[in-house]
């Protein structure tokens, strides 16, 4: 029964979507809008980097918060907190207040792995970022960390059980920006440094009619 709580605690919590809240109050439909995910990024993209910021904030603290209560209820189990934070994971991806389409997960990701182990996200955020600077995509990153987050939490708990219950939340985040990874390749997935360097440009205009 406890288990049953974990999950669905974890699960209702990530169904919370503050992107869907804010492009409520902005006007706009990020599921027709960008990506269509109801995300961080896409919230950067289509209504800003303050409030793309604050999304990855809320999305982070939710699997944080869905880590800690299912580490409270199962004491006893060691990835009780993975248990919960996975489940804040699929219901950021399939929001039951949300006809079961959400965002990507990376944040939610970010937030279970932060509560594991904050040294290993740093880490694993410092390769990552390396790795988008590098190749110039942002699918570096969840490609990248949900790759690496399995082996580094195996290794450090010594327990295949870490790994495999890391490997199935991690395969989440792969499958979902799996199709960013093919657009990389084929050369129509937007580059960062031009998406900063539009960003740049957009808030000079934005100054400048001030």
């Amino acid at each position: 029964m406890r288990y049953f709580f974990a999950i669905t605690i974890g699960y209702l919590l990530g169904s919370f979507s503050p992107s869907a809240i804010i492009a409520k109050k902005k006007n706009h439909d990020l599921r027709h809008e960008g990506s269509g995910n109801l995300g961080a990024t896409n919230t950067f993209l289509s209504i800003g980097k303050k409030y793309g910021f604050l999304v990855m904030g809320i999305d982070m603290l939710k699997a944080i918060i869905a880590y800690q209560i299912a580490t409270s209820l199962l004491p006893n189990c060691e990835f009780a907190g993975l248990i919960g934070g996975g489940a804040a994971i699929v219901g950021h991806v399939f929001p039951i207040f949300l006809k079961f389409k959400g965002g990507k997960g990376l944040a939610c990701f970010g937030g279970t792995v932060l509560a594991y182990d904050p040294i290993l996200f740093l880490i694993l955020l410092l390769i990552t970022v390396a790795l988008v600077l590098i190749f110039n995509y942002t699918a570096a990153m969840p490609i990248s960390a949900s790759l690496l987050f399995p082996i580094a939490a195996g290794l450090r708990d010594r327990s295949f059980t870490i790994f495999f219950v890391a490997s199935v939340i991690s395969s989440i985040i792969t499958i979902k920006h799996w199709e960013n990874l093919v657009r990389a390749r084929n050369g129509s997935e937007m580059k960062v440094r031009d998406y900063l360097f539009h960003s740049e440009k957009e808030d000079d205009k934005s100054e400048e009619g001030r």
